[in-house]
């Protein structure tokens, strides 16, 4: 967004921050340098919101947190310098917004903002992202982080709704895990049906008054938009109603949100990256205001 660089989190309001890993990927890798070109995109978004006339960096103080450290080749350690990372960022009382990086970036992260308070959760997907096993024996891939999540305690699975899920699926059973727990799960049939106001309205009243996260797949726009990610799924969202969907987010108590699965190798003229900029531009404006009327 052409802020300066600031490591100190306890001089920021917002760190914006990159998670350059992609080590949690089962297809198409490549999420490692979304951070790099979502911050080259970020360089087209100007200073006010055009609808509803939030100007964050007026509001709140915001900059460039830098990129959390990751280890490419040991997924372990990679999950611990990323939570490190980011309980840095909550000792110094910033709120962070995260470019990712796969989806498994998440769960360091709400290990980080979740420790000792359950979090309730907006997600933004075309995937739950609740399942147990890959490869074997393997329980950290990006699509197993909230699954993750609700066995540690993170998450309280009451006040989580997933938004725009779709696409095949491995096995009949494989949403059982999230229906069991009390997880909302929004098709895109149900979504198109109700019209994005309705549906935010249900996922406002889950998360309810408590501190929330807020994750957005880049993958739940319609490819035609948003080419450049690892599982494309066809039949998703335009990006419009996805901003308005994010504006919805109003008032709620957020207390961290991200990005993922931009993969530029994959992307076209930069567009993926764009909107990915774009939405952590919508999620900064909302969460700035929030702040600035005094919810942490």
């Amino acid at each position: 967004m052409r802020l300066p660089m600031v490591t100190d989190f306890s001089k920021l309001d917002i760190a914006l921050v990159g998670v350059p890993f992609d080590g949690g990927t089962t297809n198409r890798a490549g999420t490692r340098h979304g951070p790099r070109e979502i911050r080259s995109q970020s360089s087209m978004m100007r200073r006010v919101h055009h609808v509803t006339n939030t100007a964050p960096y007026e509001l709140v103080s915001v900059a460039d947190g830098g990129d959390s450290p990751v280890n490419p080749i040991d997924l372990k350690d990679a999950l611990a310098k990323i939570e490190g990372f980011f309980a840095e960022i909550r000792q110094g009382g910033a709120l962070p917004i995260t470019a990712g990086g796969d989806h498994l970036i998440t769960l360091p992260i709400l290990r980080a903002l979740g420790k000792g308070r359950p979090l309730g959760l907006i997600h933004f997907d075309a995937h739950s992202d609740t399942n147990d096993r890959y490869f074997g024996d393997n329980p950290y891939t990006h699509g197993t982080p909230f699954r993750r999540a609700v066995e540690e305690s993170l998450l309280d699975p009451h006040r989580v709704t997933q938004i725009g899920i779709r696409g095949s699926i491995y096995d009949p059973s494989d949403y059982d895990f999230a229906k069991a727990t009390g997880i909302r799960i929004i098709f895109i049939e149900e979504l198109l049906s109700r019209g994005p106001a309705d549906v935010m309205a249900e996922a406002r009243a889950r998360a309810g008054d408590q501190p929330t996260y807020v994750s957005f797949d880049i993958d739940v726009l319609d490819p035609s938009m948003a080419p450049g990610t690892g599982t494309p799924e066809i039949g998703g969202l335009f990006t419009r109603d996805a901003q308005a969907m994010v504006r919805a987010l109003a008032g709620i108590d957020i207390v961290g949100a991200d990005v993922v699965e931009v993969s530029p190798p994959f992307d076209v003229g930069g567009m993926t990256a764009l909107a990915g900029a774009t939405m952590m531009f919508e999620l900064l404006c909302v969460i700035a205001a929030n702040r600035a009327a005094g919810r942490r």
